[in-house]
């Protein structure tokens, strides 16, 4: 879940998650034998994929 549609103060919301215990992960495409998948929707794409266009996923840099 972000703080916001297009991710802007998602640095500020996980500094205040990260001071208050909770542990906060960058999340990054998975792997599927040798497939990107993407963990919002599970939908698969070639390596070279740098957006889910089954859901509109980035992965945040």
């Amino acid at each position: 879940m972000a703080s916001s549609p297009n991710g802007a103060g998602d640095d500020v919301f996980d500094q205040f998650l990260d001071d208050h215990g909770h542990t906060v992960e960058r999340v990054g495409w998975e792997r599927e034998y040798n497939k990107k998948q993407c963990p919002d929707c599970g939908g698969l794409h070639e390596t070279s994929a740098t957006t889910c266009t089954v859901c509109g996923w980035e992965p945040t840099p």
